[in-house]
């Protein structure tokens, strides 16, 4: 059956207390009205365009993310490093979004979403270092058995860090605004990409 977000928060998260990670990520419940003047900044400029929300309002992202937060079957969390914070991430029921229409959603299927904040400085590997702690995240604290994701067909940068992550990737799909991609990684998967670039690191 899928997974109940609610109860997941009901139980993990009951005092809203932040969720610290062993990399210094620390995944807060996004806070609605507080966190959302980060957001609209975050929502301005060009980069930002894939996310859909450039002219959206701060009363407008707020309103968004209120229903999300209220729908039973998805949350957000800002997540921070170092004193700031540095991304925000979507967890999702796959069961309850168009998603559903285009494969068999199995029981323990979550699907995410990430929006990296702005950084001042450029690291490299920064990318793939927040994206796998979303990914431990998910499987460690909220107990998805796989994650899926729908990346832009044409995004070839996030295919390569998908690929990096374990993911495997199944066909491509038509939504409203783009040619999106399917893929699929389970905690085993993961856990085997962690490791194969654990040994070339170690090598090189």
């Amino acid at each position: 059956m899928p997974i109940d977000l609610h109860a997941i928060h009901r139980r993990a998260d009951a005092s809203r207390a932040p969720h610290p990670d062993a990399d210094g990520y620390t995944f807060h419940l996004l806070r609605i009205p507080e966190d959302i003047p980060t957001l609209h900044r975050w929502f301005q400029p060009e980069r930002a365009s894939f996310w859909l929300m450039r002219d959206k309002t701060e009363a407008e992202i707020g309103q968004i993310y209120q229903e999300l937060m209220d729908s039973g079957h998805a949350t957000a969390y800002l997540v921070w490093k170092a004193g700031r914070p540095v991304f925000l991430a979507e967890c999702y029921d796959p069961a309850h979004d168009r998603i559903r229409a285009f494969y068999d959603v199995q029981p323990g299927d979550l699907g995410m979403h990430i929006f990296i904040g702005p950084s001042d400085v450029r690291v490299p590997g920064y990318t793939r270092e927040v994206f796998f702690a979303l990914m431990r995240f998910m499987f460690e604290h909220l107990g998805a058995a796989r994650i899926v994701v729908e990346p832009d067909a044409n995004n070839e940068r996030i295919h390569a860090i998908n690929r990096a992550a374990g993911f495997v990737y199944g066909r491509n799909v038509a939504f409203t605004e783009k040619i999106a991609s399917l893929a699929f990684c389970t905690r085993r998967d993961f856990e085997r990409a962690i490791a194969a670039t654990a040994a070339i690191t170690a090598t090189a």
